[in-house]
């Protein structure tokens, strides 16, 4: 086969939509496939996704873009995954069949557990062994709530009959047979998502387990993030199924992001801004997490700090959908662009809490600064603006954390072709803003980690030639400014506090 012939797929399973991208052994996009699931709302604070759906729409996105790359299964050298993180599914091992919806990582119903669990210990209680605070963000403790919550879970759990996954598990389990011998596995960056895997030695951690209250009959298998899990049935037959990342490390592996103090911040439903920090797991004091940015094959992992921003893009889509400002998400650029500054208006959208570097669960929404002359340009222009701020306060705990100094920031994700917000973002931190020719960095990092895998591609330095910059905004705003502006965010978000 050639290498005109030769094609690698990422499925890139999101938190609203379903997408399979096939690339080229040059990295460039051949096609793309998408369809959008059903986002469930049963209470205030719960989100779920139907997990058979996911599954469907995978199958069928998967179909699509071959069938508009017009290419055959065997020109496909290897099939990578990439996911929405945290969110929890369990399943029938015998059937295939969830027992619940998939809880969603916004979902927020865990609290009380979450308060039970940290005891007098509070939010620290699993971070030096996980890397993580205890919050509602992560999978273990919506597992524990599954368990505790569906009847007859647990004891089906114990017996081994059910078995837990995140996404690329399940997406893993089904593509390789399903009930027919799929593969039941995790890779070590979805793992560390979980709060049940140990942070150095990268294997479930007993002691967690057992105060958790959970039963590891149920967890899957902890495997590298570029590795051949198993070969494809159905429409994929034959294919090797060669990585997972979940998906902020995916777009850290397909920005280029190699080297310790590299940086990169991926800008969706919330935004998610990772730092390089290389073989060592740095301990955060600052409200940050430690991950596992990757492992490839039998190598040591590299990790990251990492800050998770719980709603960047999903405001200007609160802003159209529930207020009615403006009738598309481009639209919010024009308005905020019609005035000069914010008229003194600050948006913190603490919707359900604030992730990093706070975490604050008791946190709501506040708009702060109110006056006559406030107009819907300025609540526009501080929508945008609360994107930055909330990046900002990320870096400035990675720079305290790591000891290191981020001298650029790689950017990628739907709302970077929003000039005024990049240069917003690139104007309060103070460096240079980089977007890559190649947006879809998220499902980029996945099919460059399966093709590694199966020899596609030889090494990290052949796919960092690849990488290439399309825009760079370069900071443009005077010190005083920025300082003066940040003071005025810190001050809106301590109004956020002790609400709920």
């Amino acid at each position: 086969m050639t290498e005109q012939d030769t094609f690698v797929a990422a499925i890139d399973q999101g938190t609203t939509s379903s997408r399979c991208i096939i690339f080229d052994t040059a990295g460039r996009i051949v096609s793309v496939d998408q369809q959008e699931h059903r986002q469930i709302f049963p209470k205030p604070g719960w989100v779920e996704h139907d997990a058979t759906e996911i599954w469907a729409k995978t199958q069928s996105v998967v179909a699509g873009a071959m069938a508009r790359a017009g290419i055959r299964r065997e020109q496909l050298r290897a099939l990578g995954i990439t996911n929405q993180r945290e969110t929890t599914l369990l399943w029938d091992r015998r059937t295939g069949n969830p027992v619940h919806n998939a809880i969603v990582w916004q979902d927020t119903r865990t609290a009380d557990l979450i308060n039970q669990l940290g005891g007098e210990l509070g939010q620290e209680r699993f971070r030096e062994r996980t890397g993580l605070p205890l919050a509602t963000y992560f999978a273990g403790p919506k597992l524990r709530w599954l368990l505790d919550n569906v009847e007859g879970a647990r004891e089906r759990a114990e017996r081994g009959e059910l078995a837990f996954g995140t996404v690329d598990s399940w997406l893993i389990w089904n593509l390789t047979g399903g009930v027919d011998g799929g593969k039941h596995v995790t890779d070590v960056t979805n793992a560390s998502r979980t709060m049940l895997m140990n942070i150095e030695t990268l294997e479930w951690d007993q002691s967690i387990l057992d105060e958790m209250g959970i039963p590891a009959a149920v967890l899957p298998e902890i495997r590298s993030s570029s590795e051949v899990y198993g070969e494809a049935t159905g429409q994929l037959t034959g294919v090797p199924v060669a990585s997972a990342l979940g998906d902020q490390q995916a777009a850290v592996f397909g920005q280029a992001c190699y080297d310790v103090g590299e940086a990169k911040c991926t800008y969706g439903t919330g935004s998610f801004l990772l730092l390089n920090t290389g073989e060592r797991a740095v301990a955060s004091q600052h409200g940050l997490l430690t991950t596992v940015g990757y492992r490839l094959g039998k190598d040591r992992p590299v990790y990251c700090l990492e800050g998770s921003i719980a709603v960047t893009g999903a405001l200007v889509q609160w802003l159209r959908d529930q207020l009615g400002i403006i009738s598309s998400a481009a639209e919010i650029e024009t308005l905020a662009s019609s005035v000069e500054d914010n008229g003194g208006c600050y948006f913190v959208p603490a919707f359900s809490g604030l992730f990093a570097p706070y975490w604050r669960s008791d946190a709501r929404g506040v708009i702060a600064g109110l006056t006559a002359f406030v107009g819907k340009g300025h609540i526009a222009r501080a929508v945008l603006e609360a994107t930055a701020w909330q990046t900002r306060e990320v870096v400035d705990a990675m720079r305290q954390d790591a000891d290191l100094d981020v001298t650029e920031l790689k950017v990628d994700g739907g709302m970077t072709a929003n000039n005024l917000l990049m240069q917003n973002q690139a104007d309060v931190l103070d460096v240079p803003v980089v977007r890559p020719v190649i947006a879809e960095t998220t499902a980029l990092g996945a099919a460059y980690a399966a093709g590694l895998a199966v020899g596609v591609w030889s090494d990290l330095a052949e796919l960092r030639e690849k990488w290439a910059a399309d825009k760079t905004w370069h900071p443009a705003m005077d010190a005083a400014t920025r300082n003066r502006e940040y003071g005025q965010w810190k001050k809106a978000v301590s109004r956020t506090f002790d609400w709920a």
